[in-house]
């Protein structure tokens, strides 16, 4: 039987969405995700609300406009192609997103009070990490985080793990408000390359709780899939052999303090002690963007 957290592809909502997961539907608070597909020459208007909005281009180009003010986003063909540029809209704002020759957009939402300006964010600003090593490797874009961009409640990133390779890994939680922890409402959503014979790839997600907690959540995922992760440790996400997978991390929650602090789950934690005597995939990075910032095995890891 499958879990209520776990959401089909297409099977949230109607065009022009192909996802469509707000918080009254996830049955939580903050965080909310659209995924919208425009045909060649389609627009797409909206009211922001009580949201604050990332634009995100999965495939294809688009213009955003807010106001007097737009903005050209280049894009991707597709989302292994590395990070792209995104475009910030604030709570309370009427915004358009229109493209000329098509394409699929996520619209990552979070509850918000105060507005911030509507800003653009060039793909080769955007700050590109390798996290893990061995077959933990994978490839992050912190496109907005809580310390790359500025903004009230949204935290959003998108991850890269190659075919074979386990992600999200060791397990780890965001549910408290303590010094280690920030509570956050978490959205996974996935896309995976297609194989050598074009064969649709797919993978795994796995979500625990504790016995204060619980939630027990393992699903086999594919294109356009979606994962709610309200509480609980979460991880690992798995990519089948021959298919790296793509997932978009939308989190907000209720704290005093935009801030991403993560607790390991203590069996699987000492995972991370043997990173620094491997290497990492190299397979990553999937591309070479112009501006990049690599991390260490040893480094201290953050999530997913």
């Amino acid at each position: 039987m499958r879990s209520k957290h776990y959401l089909p592809a297409r099977g949230t909502a109607s065009s022009p969405y192909l996802v469509a997961v707000t918080p009254e539907s996830a049955g939580w608070d903050h965080a909310g995700l659209h995924v919208i597909e425009l045909g060649a020459g389609d627009w797409y208007r909206a009211d922001t609300d009580h949201d604050e909005v990332v634009v995100v281009p999965l495939s294809g180009s688009c213009t955003v406009s807010c106001g007097s003010d737009s903005y050209e986003l280049v894009g991707r063909a597709n989302v292994f192609d590395g990070p792209t540029d995104f475009a910030y809209v604030g709570c309370g704002s009427s915004y358009t997103v229109s493209s000329t020759a098509g394409g699929r957009f996520a619209l990552g939402g979070a509850r918000a009070h105060r507005q911030l300006p509507f800003r653009y964010v060039a793909a080769a600003d955007v700050a590109v990490e390798l996290r893990g090593a061995g077959n933990c490797s994978r490839q992050v874009h912190n496109f907005a985080t809580a310390d790359t961009f500025e903004a009230e409640s949204i935290i959003a990133c998108e991850v890269i793990t190659p075919g074979g390779n386990w992600s999200s890994y060791p397990p780890h939680k965001h549910d408290e408000l303590t010094e280690t922890e920030t509570p956050l409402e978490e959205i996974y959503y996935f896309e995976f390359a297609r194989g050598a014979d074009d064969s649709p790839g797919f993978g795994y997600h796995r979500v625990y709780g504790t016995p204060e907690h619980p939630i027990d959540v393992l699903e086999e995922v594919r294109d356009g899939d979606v994962v709610l992760v309200p509480h609980g440790y979460h991880g690992p996400s798995i990519a089948a052999p021959g298919h790296h997978m793509y997932y978009l991390n939308i989190m907000a929650g209720p704290g005093p303090e935009r801030a991403w602090r993560i607790s390991h789950d203590p069996a699987h934690a000492w995972l991370r002690d043997t990173w620094p005597d491997m290497v990492v995939d190299p397979r990553l990075p999937c591309t070479r963007p112009t501006t990049s910032r690599a991390t260490a095995p040893d480094r201290p890891e953050r999530e997913p």
